[in-house]
């Protein structure tokens, strides 16, 4: 019988035999140890039956705690399945002692899980993801299930909604993707996730209607922190847990602009997302600087990614900042673009999978980044008045540099079984993991040869 309690046990214990874990080695010490004195004790044992006699006078008692009347293979037996159980459960209680602090009374969470996120996550590779908007939140959902060194560099462009209305009251950069994605990387409780996302009702009605929880408690830390958003930034990503750190990509307010291909200038996220036909886009001010988190951990980085997300207004609005790109461009790094799925009303309508890498070649410059992932499968199911329309697999884009075969495509389903509009979470990341360890394996083995 295959019952659900059973297949978590299966689970839980597969976890606990995972290499990387660095427990299985230390529990064969502890046997061979145990070995040791059990043999140690054997031999004392052998040494006492020979020279004592316990079916003497007044030796019944001693005869009988001794089990003479049993074989000897089943007293061995019986002393050894009695000895076995009590380390397993000593064992087990002294691994939750020392784990107790590493475990809340409302976590549901195996300890298994506590370690394996506190060892074999912390030794995956140290990935950057640029980006914003829902398409950012969702690949850090699935990412943080392969490595914990996870930096989500987050676009500060936008000026609708509570946003918005916080950056004019309070002059402070926009909030609300860095609150997305905070709740997507935190190991807090789904009730934290559901708090921070909670929007107070009554959108525009002054006070503190349409503004989210998350938002007010980012403004008010940077308040806390006299006014200093990336050390605001910080303080949230430790109280909350975050698996990884979640980074601005500037500390300064930025607006974005847009030129149509009609030659009409736009300015300002939210209406931009509404423009057809975007031929450039810019950010003031021009020279902007980049935050100093965002661009030590592109420097570090094994794997930047960029994207998912809106094309003009979540992913161009971090690119376009000219030491972040710098970063980028000069990281050793396999820099990775993931592209949307769906198209997105107004914003990249008509866009195929070339448009969409041309329009990043357009606005950084050609040659940059290594590989695309693009998604291979068109039959998942549409949500209801679904306006937007799956990406065109044509290819390659007319930008690619003079010489250079371009980035290389990589085509997998990475698809929302559910929802054709959005990524799934675990299949974008395997789909990026994979690639990073063929490059990486790749790059490893070019400089080997170029060394030996």
């Amino acid at each position: 019988m295959n019952v659900p309690g059973m297949r978590v046990s299966r689970a839980v214990l597969r976890r606990w035999l995972v290499p990387g874990i660095g427990l299985k080695r230390w529990v064969l010490v502890v046997f061979l140890g145990e070995a040791l004195l059990a043999l140690a004790g054997a031999l004392l044992l052998r040494q006492v039956y020979r020279e004592y006699d316990f079916s003497g006078p007044g030796q019944s008692l001693l005869y009988l705690i001794t089990l003479q009347f049993l074989p000897y293979w089943l007293r061995g037996a019986i002393v050894g399945g009695g000895g076995t159980a009590l380390f397993l459960y000593g064992s087990w209680r002294a691994i939750r002692v020392l784990m107790g602090p590493f475990l809340t009374p409302e976590s549901d969470q195996p300890l298994v899980e506590v370690i394996y996120q506190k060892r074999f996550l912390s030794r995956g590779p140290k990935i950057v993801v640029v980006g914003g908007g829902t398409g950012l939140s969702t690949l850090l959902r699935g990412i943080k299930e392969h490595s914990s060194n996870i930096t989500a560099v987050v676009t500060v462009a936008d000026d609708g909604g509570s946003s918005g209305r916080l950056r004019e009251e309070l002059g402070i950069p926009a909030v609300g993707d860095i609150r997305n994605c905070i709740v997507a990387l935190a190991d807090s409780e789904p009730l934290m996730g559901q708090l921070l996302q909670y929007r107070f009702p009554g959108e525009g009605e002054g006070g503190l209607g349409g503004h989210t929880v998350g938002n007010l408690l980012l403004a008010a830390m940077t308040s806390v922190q006299d006014d200093d958003f990336e050390e605001a930034v910080r303080q949230m990503n430790r109280v909350l847990a975050v698996r990884g750190q979640v980074v601005p990509a500037t500390a300064t307010p930025v607006t974005l602009h847009a030129r149509l291909l009609d030659g009409t200038e736009v300015s300002g996220q939210s209406e931009i997302a509404r423009s057809i036909g975007i031929d450039r886009v810019w950010v003031t001010p021009a020279d902007v600087a980049a935050g100093d988190d965002a661009k030590r951990a592109i420097e570090e980085a094994d794997l930047v990614v960029i994207g998912p997300g809106s094309l003009y207004t979540s992913i161009l609005p971090s690119l376009l900042l000219p030491d972040l790109l710098g970063a980028i461009k000069a990281s050793a790094a396999v820099k990775l673009y993931v592209c949307n799925v769906a198209t997105q009303t107004g914003e990249t309508e008509g866009y195929d999978l070339a448009d969409h890498v041309a329009a990043i070649e357009r606005h950084t410059g050609p040659g940059w980044i290594d590989v695309v992932v693009a998604n291979n499968r068109f039959n998942a199911r549409k949500p209801g008045r679904y306006a937007a329309r799956p990406v065109r697999l044509r290819w390659p884009p007319q930008t690619t540099a003079p010489g250079s075969s371009g980035p290389r495509l990589v085509l997998e389903d990475v698809v929302d079984e559910d929802n054709a509009h959005h990524h799934g979470s675990a299949l974008l990341a395997a789909a990026v993991m994979h690639v990073y360890e063929r490059e990486s394996f790749g790059r490893r083995r070019s400089r080997v040869s170029r060394t030996a």
